[in-house]
């Protein structure tokens, strides 16, 4: 072997030696084996959102159209059916509602004559009090939407009227907002 060839050799061993620590150690790493209902505080769960992702890809692959509650449903974990406009009054007593985001919450859409239907999405990133990202479907027509911004225009700071970022750099028109619903369902007081 040449020395040159050597000398490669060996500086490589160091950094290959390394790789293959950091690996072993991830692969030993603990499993979180957290479940929705036992979050302390919501969050982001990234297997629902790429099992959401999936579903909606399934469905737009057979010809089908893709909507906002089947998704918001399978990203947030959160168990209700019918159109978004009914989710946040069918959250009652089932899911903590919130007035606030929380990172995996489902911001819930007012029925209005803009969206009729209402609409849900997950909220995916907190920027400050008044700015955060959702991941939701249908906002432009059969299409999933990824790290969409939506801004708090209330007067009051609470969350009860926004605009959303439909095109990069462009917030539209004002919609109203129900509120949060919180992805931990409601815990029920045992009989005595």
């Amino acid at each position: 072997m040449r020395l040159g060839t050597f000398k490669r050799a060996n500086a490589l061993r160091l950094p290959m030696l390394c790789a293959a620590l950091l690996l072993t150690a991830a692969c030993g790493a603990k499993q979180s084996n957290e479940t929705l209902s036992t979050m302390t505080a919501p969050q982001l769960k990234p297997e629902l959102l790429d099992f959401a992702i999936s579903e909606a890809r399934s469905l737009r692959a057979t010809g089908a159209r893709v909507w906002c509650v089947p998704f918001a449903r399978n990203a947030s974990g959160i168990q209700i059916r019918g159109n978004a406009e009914f989710w946040w009054g069918k959250a009652a007593g089932l899911y903590p509602r919130s007035k606030d985001p929380h990172v995996g919450s489902v911001m819930a859409f007012s029925g209005t004559g803009k969206l009729p239907m209402g609409h849900v999405a997950v909220v995916s990133k907190i920027h400050d009090d008044r700015l955060i990202e959702i991941d939701h479907a249908n906002w432009h027509r059969n299409q999933i939407s990824l790290g969409m911004k939506v801004k708090d225009i209330s007067p009051a700071g609470d969350w009860s009227l926004v605009t959303v970022e439909s095109n990069p750099g462009q917030f539209g028109s004002p919609y109203r907002i129900d509120g949060f619903i919180l992805p931990q369902p409601v815990q029920m007081a045992s009989a005595q």
